[in-house]
C-alpha cells in the first residue's frame, strides 16, 4: 500500500490541474528558433518556440507530449516565461536538476511554482520528461544567441 500512497502524493490534484492546463499550447507562426526535445526513457516530448528582442523572451509556444509531470513542468514554465533571459532559463534549467537530483532548493522566481514537483525527487525516470520543457527552451535561445546578440 505504501507505493500506491506514495503515487497519490506524486500525482498530487495541484500537478493534474497544472497538467490540465498549459498556458501558450500550440506553435508560433514565425518563431526565431524552435527546438524538439524527447526523453529517451519514456518517450516524452516537448517542442518550443520562441521569438526574442533584446535578450528576453517576447513570445512563447509549446506543444507537450509527455506525462502528467512533464505537462505540470511545462505549465509552470509557460506561465512564467515571458519576459525572461538565456541566463534565467539556464538558472531555472540548472536549479530544477539540482532539486529532483540532489534535494537542491525549489528554483527562483519567477519559477518557484516548480516546487510542486518536489515529490518526484525519488521518482528519477521522471527526471527527464520535467526537465524538457526548460531544457527545450535554454537550448532554442542559446540558438538565438549565437547568431544575434541577446545583450
Amino acid at each position: 500500500m505504501s507505493a500506491d500512497s506514495d503515487l497519490i502524493k506524486l500525482y498530487s490534484a495541484r500537478i493534474l490541474a497544472l497538467a490540465a492546463d498549459i498556458p501558450h499550447h500550440g506553435h508560433l507562426d514565425a518563431p526565431d528558433a524552435s527546438v524538439k526535445r524527447r526523453a529517451p526513457l519514456c518517450g516524452s516530448t516537448v517542442t518550443v518556440d520562441i521569438t526574442c528582442e533584446a535578450g528576453r523572451i517576447t513570445d512563447y509556444a509549446q506543444d507537450v507530449k509527455a506525462c502528467a509531470l512533464g505537462q505540470a513542468a511545462a505549465s509552470v514554465v509557460g506561465a512564467n516565461i515571458i519576459g525572461c533571459t538565456l541566463d534565467q532559463v539556464k538558472t531555472a534549467r540548472d536549479a530544477l536538476k539540482d532539486m529532483l537530483k540532489n534535494n537542491g532548493p525549489v528554483p527562483p522566481a519567477p519559477f518557484g511554482g516548480l516546487e510542486v514537483l518536489q515529490p518526484a525527487r525519488d521518482y528519477k525516470n521522471r527526471h527527464a520528461s520535467i526537465l524538457l520543457t526548460l531544457e527545450a527552451t535554454l537550448e532554442a535561445m542559446q540558438q538565438i544567441c549565437a547568431s544575434s546578440s541577446c545583450a
